[in-house]
Order: structure tokens, then C-alpha cells, then sequence
């Protein structure tokens, strides 16, 4: 199978708005089944200069992962990142969210000079974790009953990674 990784492009949303609602991939976002692809235009064009969002794409353009950065806007705090991700149903487990995920740390330890790169990520998401624990993320802490999923609260995990040879 082969893809690329780029930036995300407006004619992706489309694509984007279907990953976020699939079966499987859904579960382990924030979003509503409702949510349009106008909401992913209006997030997209609303996108500033600390957003950096990329798609892993097929050559007929289909997306099948995408992951975003975000650096934290506060003077105090523009060292650290916040990241997510997610990859199509039938391409999990195949290198594509390793893949945007390198792509991602290596933007933020070569290029904005991040120290703290952090996500959220629900507790019985082990797939998730394990490739989060692979790149370095730790867990620092437990968010009890955070956001409703399927009908249940759900907990959240903390999660961050310091860049390797900054000391603290």
C-alpha cells in the first residue's frame, strides 16, 4: 500500500469528515454523528499559524489518517504541543499513524523547538496507547468520566512526551 503525507488541503475535508465518522474511528474522537462537513471547512479556513495539520492519502486522494499539532498560544507555554490523530478502519495497524505521528514529532522537535508534546486519548484505547507508549509518550495522569461515549462516561488518559535531551 502506498500513500502520502502532506499538508492538509481544503478538498480533503470531505475525506476528513468521513474518517472522523466511521465505525471504529468515531468511537475514539470527540465528535457527534451529526457533525457536517461544513464544521471541518470552518475549522480548517479558521486555522492559524501555531495549527499544523497533515492527511495520509492514497493516490486517488482518499484519506486515510490525519494528525494535527497545536502549539499552545500562551508566551509561557509555547514549548508545548497538543496532538491528535486517527486513521481509517482498514488501515490501522499498518504504519500509517506511526507514520503522521514521526511526522508530527519531527515538526515539533526540528522545526517550532517544541520541549512538551501532549494528547489525550481514552483509557481503553490500548491500539492508541501502545503506539503513543512506541514514541515516547508516558502517562501522567487519568481523567475520570471526562466526555460521554456510546451512552457512558469514559475516561481519559494524559499522555505527553518530552523531547529526548532536554532536561527539566
Amino acid at each position: 500500500m502506498e500513500y502520502t503525507i502532506r499538508p492538509t488541503r481544503l478538498e480533503d475535508m470531505e475525506g476528513f469528515n468521513a474518517l472522523r465518522r466511521m465505525p471504529g474511528v468515531f468511537e475514539n474522537t470527540l465528535g457527534l454523528p451529526s457533525e457536517r462537513v461544513q464544521r471541518n471547512i470552518d475549522g480548517f479556513q479558521a486555522m492559524g499559524p501555531d495549527d499544523h495539520n497533515f492527511v495520509a492519502v492514497l493516490a486517488d486522494g482518499t484519506v486515510i489518517g490525519t494528525a494535527g499539532l497545536r502549539v499552545c498560544p500562551s508566551p509561557r507555554m509555547r514549548h508545548v504541543g497538543s496532538v491528535g490523530l486517527f486513521v481509517h478502519t482498514e488501515y490501522q495497524n499498518m504504519g500509517v499513524g506511526t507514520a503522521l505521528l514521526k511526522t508530527l514529532l519531527d515538526l515539533a522537535d526540528n522545526w517550532l523547538m517544541l520541549v512538551r508534546v501532549e494528547l489525550e486519548v481514552f483509557a481503553d484505547n490500548q491500539r492508541a496507547i501502545q503506539l503513543y507508549e512506541k514514541l515516547g509518550f508516558e502517562t501522567e495522569g487519568r481523567k475520570r468520566m471526562s466526555c460521554v461515549r456510546n451512552g457512558r462516561y469514559a475516561d481519559e488518559l494524559l499522555m505527553a512526551r518530552i523531547r529526548p535531551g532536554v532536561g527539566g
